[in-house]
């Protein structure tokens, strides 16, 4: 399966870190956050690998070349100076995904997920990995139910968190007009439909969403 590693964002609430340096390109004991997800990539098998950018993308291509170092192959989608968010990046790189199912990772994500469990349920839309709510998400995103995502109704809270990994079919972003557009409405629509499956993946996992989890990823 071919992967689209999200690297386009501007990480405003990592400021000022990032007001130089895109957020993918920050270390934890001296590997940048992208690196660790090509290596740990590479060694479950996956090496067509698509990164999109945007914010100080020229530094990630600088950093990153053709993906050889790395022990993948890496070719690009530029969104420009405004990032489509998740579900427009997959628009803008539907052509080079092809029409096999495909993975989506988040870049500015630490983790050790095994990614040789990445696989797509037959008559699925997606697949997606979940986490125990972290404490600056206590509300969860979905409910993970015997295998299957849904929505968390209006009374109740999701039971957990997406992960920023997934597997997808083709099919779900086929329609979709070019443009920025967000990942969750995509996958609300799919879910009450029932066809969006997942699992809960309680290893190591942290969103590296400011300066505070970052020091505090250093510091584990």
């Amino acid at each position: 399966m071919k992967v689209l590693l999200l690297a386009a964002g501007r990480g405003e609430r990592m400021r000022p870190l990032t007001d130089d340096h895109p957020k993918p390109l920050l270390e934890v004991r001296g590997q940048a956050l992208i690196v660790h997800h090509l290596l740990r990539l590479a060694a479950a098998g996956f090496t067509d690998v698509m990164v999109n950018l945007s914010w100080k993308g020229e530094q990630i291509r600088a950093a990153l070349g053709d993906g050889a170092a790395f022990g993948v192959d890496i070719v690009y989608s530029d969104e420009g100076p405004e990032p489509l968010e998740t579900a427009g990046a997959i628009v803008h790189a539907f052509h080079w995904l092809g029409g096999a199912p495909f993975v989506v990772v988040n870049a500015d994500i630490w983790c050790d997920f095994p990614f040789g469990r990445l696989t797509l349920l037959e008559g699925m839309l997606a697949h997606l990995f979940l986490v125990p709510n972290p404490e600056h998400n206590a509300a969860g995103d979905f409910v993970l139910e015997q295998g299957a995502v849904n929505n968390p109704s209006s009374t109740q809270k999701g039971t957990a968190t997406f992960s920023g990994i997934g597997v997808y079919a083709p099919v779900l972003f086929a329609e979709l007009e070019h443009g920025k557009r967000a990942l969750a409405p995509v996958l609300r629509e799919a879910c009450s439909r029932g066809l969006v499956s997942g699992e809960l993946y309680e290893g190591i996992w942290q969103d590296v969403g400011t300066p505070a989890r970052l020091e505090a990823l250093r510091q584990e």
